[in-house]
């Protein structure tokens, strides 16, 4: 007579264990979707050959602020403190070392240029692969939504978009307040506001078009080209139609980096460079939110055209 398992002993012969942890709602999902892509990024050596290249720029505000500091506190002869003290105070203004607003647009500015670069090379990793080589389907085919497939990428584009802009700037506002003075924390509190302001627009806005982008083209060559030409061709093209031709200055709007300049600058309080070439700062953030809009619709339609079998 064959023997017959009962219903209690087949999943302990089976070696089944059933799930004994919590259970957490599909939204927590979005945590584990930005870890997998931020560990796809850091075990590259070429991400941290240019995350190295873009803390140059940190690194040349840093020590200069030190240098130049340690050079005022050096003067000791009475006669030469005040033309001293008045040269520093030229450097320090032609450098943009003086702690004011236009410190950290400067800063801000420079190191798009290089996180550029590494944006084109997250993006085409973490979304591109996903859409060349079907990862997208299996993420879909989880019990979570297209939401926290895109909050989770958002969220790992967020934290590159940071490492190299926010971070650094909120580190040079520290450093210059206990170098200099006390009362620099009281006085430009509100510097604190504008550094993270400007970090989110550079959040929200690249993220969006960064995504849009990367599921349009997927290869790394292709999508820098794409950037390449987003903000560098037109800032080059919008630049000599306004300055050099006279066309009106709305249309230096086409130029997606410098409407994030202009947007940045309104939250540190200071005047964009070539103010008299530049369009109102509404006007730059209107594109910059419209564009954003446009990228995520077009995320949503990709997504939803994937076919998934759950």
């Amino acid at each position: 007579m064959p023997h017959t398992l009962s219903r209690e002993a087949a999943p302990q012969l089976l070696h089944y264990r059933p799930w004994r942890g919590e259970l957490r709602s599909p939204g927590a999902s979005v945590w584990p979707v930005a870890r997998v892509a931020l560990g796809m990024m850091i075990r590259r050596k070429l991400f941290w050959l240019l995350y190295g290249l873009g803390l140059l720029f940190f690194m040349l505000f840093f020590f200069s602020q030190y240098m130049l500091a340690y050079a005022e506190a050096q003067m000791t002869d009475p006669n030469a403190r005040n033309s001293q003290g008045e040269l520093f105070k030229l450097m320090r203004n032609a450098l943009k070392l003086d702690g004011s607003g236009d410190t950290y647009r400067t800063f801000f500015n420079y190191q798009g240029y290089i996180m550029m670069v590494i944006l084109a090379l997250a993006g085409s990793v973490i979304v591109g692969n996903d859409v060349r080589f079907g990862s997208l389907p299996y993420y879909l085919s989880k019990p979570l939504s297209r939401w926290h497939y895109l909050s989770g990428k958002v969220l790992a584009v967020a934290v590159f978009i940071n490492l190299l802009t926010t971070v650094p700037a909120l580190i040079l506002y520290v450093q210059y307040g206990l170098l200099m003075n006390w009362d620099y924390f009281s006085e430009h509190w509100d510097l604190i506001i504008g550094i993270l302001a400007y970090g989110a627009v550079l959040t929200v806005s690249l993220s969006m078009i960064l995504l849009a982008t990367a599921m349009w083209v997927r290869k790394t060559v292709p999508l820098i080209m794409v950037w390449c030409t987003l903000f560098v061709l037109a800032r080059g093209i919008t630049s000599a139609l306004v300055v050099i031709l006279g066309f009106d200055k709305r249309v230096r709007l086409l130029d997606l980096w410098n409407d994030t300049l202009l947007v940045g600058s309104r939250c540190l309080g200071v005047s964009p460079p070539f103010g008299e070439f530049q369009p109102p700062w509404f006007e730059a953030a209107l594109v910059l939110g419209g564009v954003s809009l446009l990228c995520l619709t077009y995320l949503i339609l990709r997504i939803r055209a994937v076919e998934v079998v759950r």
